[in-house]
């Protein structure tokens, strides 16, 4: 199950051409036994899934999560300590199901201060070491910063770009399998 935002929901984009139709696509050639169901809402905060979290996994019973949130709480300038605790509250609900977790992490733009930017980002790594789960240090690496690859508003990326995010995350996802 992909828990995300915008990013994983495939905003702006067909979703027929969104990374998490592609990995389905990728995981059936190379592990037909799987299915992949995306439970991303764009717009999301780790409030929200952190709200969401439990119905979600009691109706898809997942064996593996991908959790990508965050960026909706960075852009917002919402309080890191918030975010850090739903995140835990997330994970934590997760492997209380018995699933594995993929922590996705993000970067946000640094005109939120080098400061805030880096806590941010730290979030991720250190609740991924804290419960030693699958961690992706940044979802759109080699992808963000290249501006042919991103949506007018400066956030999103293209159709082009995700069969990139798959190359991301495969090899993070295909130990967990």
């Amino acid at each position: 199950m992909v828990f995300g935002d915008s990013l994983s929901a495939g905003f702006g984009i067909d979703q027929s051409t969104g990374w998490v139709t592609l990995l389905q696509q990728k995981l059936s050639r190379q592990y037909p036994g799987y299915q992949v169901v995306n439970a991303s809402i764009s717009g999301e905060t780790t409030l929200g899934g952190r709200n969401r979290i439990q119905h979600a996994l009691k109706v898809h019973q997942p064996q593996i999560v991908i959790i990508e949130l965050g960026g909706n709480d960075g852009l917002r300038g919402l309080p890191l300590p918030d975010m850090e605790s739903n995140l835990d509250a997330i994970i934590g609900a997760v492997q209380s199901a018995g699933a594995k977790v993929l922590l996705a992490g993000m970067h946000i733009p640094p005109n939120y201060g080098a400061k805030y930017a880096n806590s941010f980002y730290t979030v991720y790594g250190k609740l991924a070491q804290q419960y030693r789960i699958g961690y992706l240090p940044f979802l759109l690496d080699g992808i963000a910063t290249r501006m042919e690859l991103i949506q007018d508003d400066g956030i999103h990326p293209k159709a082009e770009a995700q069969p990139m995010i798959v190359d991301n995350v495969w090899p993070v996802l295909e130990k967990l399998l």
